[in-house]
């Protein structure tokens, strides 16, 4: 079924690999729970439904598409989800929210069965793609400094270093030297290691307080999204824009990182991925029916590059991943008392945004036209706690940029239609 000899790998390779994968980024049931509790969705529903939404994901990757990529609810489209969409101006429960995040997925089934996806991706400047990941890198960081206390509030200056002395702040700082030992010596599940290392250190400080460990899984809210009313909510409540951000982050992030592993991993044809589409399907659906459940949107995730390193080649991979995700589901007591301690999370949210920050080298820095719009998506998304809005800068910024150089008809047709649904949105709903 796997075509394991055709891809010249076997059984307990693929197994490993699995484990490994599962590994690097089942920090994700931990720091997604944490996250989303600060829009109000109850910790457990969150830790379900994410769990929910990774097997559908990396199950569908692993039988339809045969790739050994997993997928789950995608870092910095969460704290976009809890800190723009439910925090912002737009003052919205975050039932609407998720009803927004399934419409996003909709779109994204549609667009994953039809050539459109291709051309989108095609139209839209490289640059603006890198300074969208090294953006959301940059945000994600911030937050994870932020919930620790590394970075507090100041009258003046918005922000100032926070009290070394206190003891979140030193355990994260623990927490991160940790992280980064385990990560500069190549061991996987670099991450995770690191945050069992804190929880432990929390532990026997007095910080962290377990009362269980296993329980049946359960969700406390069932379904949040009635899919009928799911539309009408986002025509009420003038949701376009963030339907559209949720779509565009996810379309990139889930291609680029699909690209990236299969190159890794040697299955590309060429400039080609076999499979694309049911390998996009995988996660278009995932993201739908996660929605439902009460989880921000899923993508491919980077860290299968992890598995692949260990020799995975093939769905199987994806299909042990998978597994985990399900035998995960029944340690919520564990998970939600470690999600409460955001000294064990923040060194995750800071090592994988300097991991996206990665991206800003391909940012060609010698053109000024390619180079500010970039750097408007870099530089606002942090400081406005906003993707979108970076999103939108940028969108704006670049044909703007272009015009002025006279090279206006470099400029894709769909580039110039956002850049006015981008401004639209920012000067007449942004306003209110």
């Amino acid at each position: 079924m796997f075509k394991l000899k055709e891809n010249q790998t076997t059984l307990r390779t693929e197994i490993i690999a699995g484990f490994t994968t599962f590994l690097t980024m089942v920090y994700i049931v931990v720091v997604n729970p944490q996250i989303l509790a600060a829009a109000g969705v109850p910790p457990q529903q969150v830790f379900v439904a994410t769990i929910i939404a990774s097997i559908i994901g990396t199950l569908w990757m692993a039988l339809f598409a045969n790739y050994p990529i997993a997928i789950a609810p995608g870092m910095g489209l969460n704290a976009y989800f809890a800190f723009s969409v439910v925090g912002g101006k737009a003052n919205i429960s975050y039932e609407v929210a998720f009803a927004s995040v399934f419409v996003a997925g909709i779109i994204f089934v549609i667009l994953s069965l039809t050539p459109f996806r291709k051309q989108l991706i095609e139209a839209i400047p490289s640059n603006l793609k890198n300074g969208i990941t090294a953006g959301i890198g940059l945000f994600i960081a911030f937050i994870g400094l932020r919930t620790s206390g590394i970075v507090a509030d100041h009258p003046q200056n918005l922000v100032a270093l926070g009290d070394l002395h206190s003891a979140p702040v030193v355990l994260t700082l623990i927490g991160l030297a940790i992280t980064l030992v385990l990560m500069a010596r190549n061991v996987n599940g670099a991450i995770f290691i690191g945050m069992i290392v804190t929880g432990l250190i929390a532990f026997f400080t007095g910080q962290l307080k377990i009362t269980g460990v296993m329980a049946l899984p359960h969700l406390p809210e069932g379904i949040i999204i009635n899919p009928i009313t799911a539309f009408g909510d986002v025509i009420h409540y003038g949701l376009y824009a963030v339907v559209f951000s949720f779509l565009l982050v996810t379309i990139f992030d889930t291609t680029g990182t699909m690209i990236g592993v299969a190159q890794q991993a040697g299955l590309m044809k060429g400039k080609e991925l076999p499979n694309a589409r049911k390998a996009l399907l995988a996660d278009s659906s995932a993201t739908t029916i996660g929605a439902m459940f009460g989880t921000s949107p899923t993508t491919a995730y980077i860290e299968s590059s992890a598995g692949v390193a260990a020799g995975g080649r093939t769905g199987l991979t994806a299909l042990v991943v998978a597994i985990l995700f399900a035998i995960s589901s029944f340690f919520f007591p564990l998970v939600s008392a470690v999600s409460g301690i955001p000294a064990i999370t923040a060194p995750a949210l800071i090592i994988v945004g300097s991991l996206m920050m990665g991206s800003i080298a391909n940012i060609n820095w010698s053109e000024l036209d390619e180079a500010f719009p970039a750097f408007l998506v870099v530089l606002s998304m942090p400081l406005t706690s906003s993707i979108a809005t970076g999103i939108a800068l940028g969108f704006i910024s670049y044909p703007l940029m272009k015009a002025a150089k006279g090279k206006w008809k470099e400029v894709h047709p769909f580039v110039y239609i956002f850049a006015v649904l981008f401004f639209i949105h920012l000067v007449v709903i942004g306003s209110h």
